[in-house]
């Protein structure tokens, strides 16, 4: 088969057209809330595992993990009634279920390593998080894999490398980064 130079440029052009078109609908979809939303709570709840005691950063964080989910709630049913498939509902349903359940299981991991400090349990549900978005990523959009492994290598080099500012590294290179990353795609995509 010989393909002359100037099909596969229409060829080349018709794939660039489609990339585009399938990034304005990500983007036109309001997925990116999500990551802001998160990116936000990660933000407010890492700055303040950081500068306050850790009776009350713990507080801090149950209630913006009760917002960030209830919110994240919120989103994911309006948006799920713009979305025109067969059936939004099941594929919905099974994400929210497979978050549930990832959710459950990092659960368990901490109480199995309760005497685990908080870095280390912030390490714990990171690296869940992380593994969610990863899987996620490979189902539904390839390109989005690189944050979550780039975050996680960040976690990770903080972690290790700079444990006395493990928290204010997350807040700002975790919640930042994942604002950042929301920003990007709403301006830019």
């Amino acid at each position: 088969m010989n393909i002359s130079p100037t099909e596969a440029e229409e060829t080349l052009a018709t794939i660039q057209a489609m990339m585009k078109k399938t990034r304005r609908a990500i983007s036109s979809s309001g997925a990116y809330l999500f990551l802001i939303v998160w990116g936000v709570v990660w933000l407010l709840g890492f700055l303040g595992s950081q500068f306050l005691r850790q009776s009350l950063s713990g507080y801090a964080w149950m209630v913006l993990d009760i917002l960030g989910g209830s919110l994240s709630a919120i989103l994911g049913i309006r948006m799920g009634r713009g979305v025109r498939s067969s059936s939004p509902t099941k594929s919905g349903k099974r994400i929210a279920f497979f978050w549930l359940l990832l959710f459950l299981y990092c659960t368990a991991a901490v109480a199995v390593s309760w005497s685990a400090d908080g870095k280390q349990i912030a390490m714990y549900i990171i690296l869940f998080v992380m593994v969610g978005w990863t899987a996620m990523s490979l189902l539904l959009s390839f390109a989005s894999v690189w944050p979550a492994l780039i975050i996680t290598a960040l976690s990770l080099v903080g972690y290790f490398l700079l444990p006395g500012i493990f928290n204010l590294w997350m807040a700002v290179l975790g919640g930042g980064g994942m604002i950042a990353l929301g920003l990007y795609i709403r301006s830019r995509w």
